[in-house]
């Protein structure tokens, strides 16, 4: 993939956005409570799918949260398989909903 690719947070829109190049490709939008931030929806702008953009929202969204010490609640369902598939972020996941995350016992 080709052009400068960042994550910023921006507070006032509740949402992460990813920028190629200055341009707003994706974002992950959230709702802070006390505590914790719940993860909404990602989505990615269809002419940048395909490149990754999607879990490197993820992971910002999570590393920021993991920063920060707050909870996760992800109701966002690629947020949520994101963390299925990097169980570090397992221990970031609320109380309620980390049944959701265990691995399948035998």
């Amino acid at each position: 993939m080709t052009g400068d690719v960042v994550v910023v947070d921006v507070p006032e829109k509740a949402r992460f956005e990813l920028r190629v190049d200055g341009e707003r490709a994706g974002l992950v939008q959230y709702r802070m409570l006390p505590g914790r931030i719940v993860l909404i929806h990602t989505e990615v702008e269809d002419r940048f799918q395909g490149r990754g953009l999607a879990g490197r929202l993820a992971r910002a969204a999570l590393d920021s949260a993991r920063e920060r010490g707050l909870q996760v609640t992800p109701l966002c369902p690629y947020v949520a398989d994101y963390i299925r598939r990097h169980p570090e972020y397992v221990p970031l996941v609320d109380e309620r909903h980390r049944a959701e995350f265990a691995p399948a016992s035998d």
